[in-house]
């Protein structure tokens, strides 16, 4: 008698542990300024390789045109998190805005200037731009801030060009297709494929920390995870949790070939074209972070940039630690 009602309490044990309902995983929205883009491939590929889950998340990844749109969406609290350039952080704060990157992506732009293939020895050099149309994703993007820094750096005023808002992918390649730029920031896939079919060649490459320099004159950590920051302080466990996700992810990728880490991403994000996804990814791949840290003397060089020409700094005092914490990537390095 015993042992049967022993094996009936453990079998209605193991049928309560069967049809138990599963943990509840904390609900989070992330907007991705450009999800098929390279620059923010961290994004979806921690997804596909179920490291939100696996710190008990249920993430909800967003697509927007132009990473201002993405920090438009944060501020109207749409979502609680934003993949995009850690630039906005500071020109946010100019403006009364507080937003916060909690883990770096990429340690340079990953970005691209193509110039219109017939004339790229003449729009190579910034200083050539002058009374051209230049194409970027959006006004106000990342890609608006670093072409403006360019042409400052080369000498122009803001009235002596054109920025023309193209997108990405195909909507920028029609533009210098049809003549309506000579000349746009853009990242991969869109340069592999522009240069492939003859459209453009490069004319200032920003995927490395040399090459960036040699333009910028400094350093331009880029992607990067922001967030309110109110909302943040707020919510620490959530935005650990996140933070633990993506540093996972950015060693997985530091210990993994191009052709691995495209083989984890959705097929539709080749464009068509898995051999120049891997290129990109290839030539690339030194923009990203290996640990999810902020460089160090970085904040700084990025303020400098932006203050060569954006009106919005000028009389307003940047507290640059309120721009970025390394709190949350400390904790993550120790257990990842």
């Amino acid at each position: 008698m015993r042992k049967f009602f022993a094996a009936t309490i453990a079998a209605v044990s193991l049928a309560a542990a069967l049809t138990a309902p599963a943990a509840a995983q904390t609900p989070i929205k992330i907007m991705v300024g450009g999800i098929d883009k390279q620059i923010y491939l961290p994004a979806k590929l921690a997804a596909q390789l179920g490291f939100f889950k696996e710190q008990g998340l249920d993430v909800e990844l967003f697509n927007s045109t132009s990473g201002s749109q993405a920090a438009t969406a944060l501020l109207a609290r749409e979502v609680q998190g934003v993949v995009g350039f850690y630039d906005h952080t500071i020109d946010l704060q100019s403006k009364g805005k507080f937003i916060t990157s909690v883990v770096q992506f990429a340690i340079a732009p990953g970005e691209v200037v193509l110039v219109k293939a017939a004339d790229a020895d003449k729009l190579k050099d910034p200083a050539n731009w002058k009374g051209q149309a230049l194409g970027v994703t959006g006004l106000g993007s990342a890609t608006d801030f670093l072409t403006r820094a360019l042409a400052a750096k080369a000498g122009l005023k803001m009235q002596d060009y054109t920025l023309v808002p193209v997108g990405a992918g195909d909507t920028f390649l029609a533009s210098m297709q049809q003549g309506k730029i000579v000349s746009g920031m853009t990242t991969e896939p869109t340069v592999a494929r522009a240069v492939k079919n003859g459209t453009a060649k490069v004319g200032i490459d920003l995927r490395t920390p040399e090459s960036t320099r040699a333009a910028l004159g400094g350093d331009y950590p880029a992607a990067c995870l922001y967030m309110d920051r109110a909302w943040m302080e707020a919510n620490k466990e959530t935005a650990q949790k996140v933070v633990n996700a993506f540093v996972k992810t950015l060693k997985w990728m530091n210990t993994h070939s191009p052709e691995e880490i495209a083989a984890q991403m959705p097929k539709d994000y080749y464009a068509g074209e898995l051999d120049l996804y891997v290129q990109g990814l290839r030539e690339g791949k030194p923009q990203y972070s290996v640990d999810g840290m902020m460089p160090a003397g970085a904040p700084e060089s990025v303020l400098s940039v932006l203050n060569s020409f954006s009106p919005n700094l000028k009389g307003k005092t940047i507290d640059l630690a309120k721009t970025y914490t390394t709190d949350f990537v400390v904790k993550a390095n120790a257990t990842n």
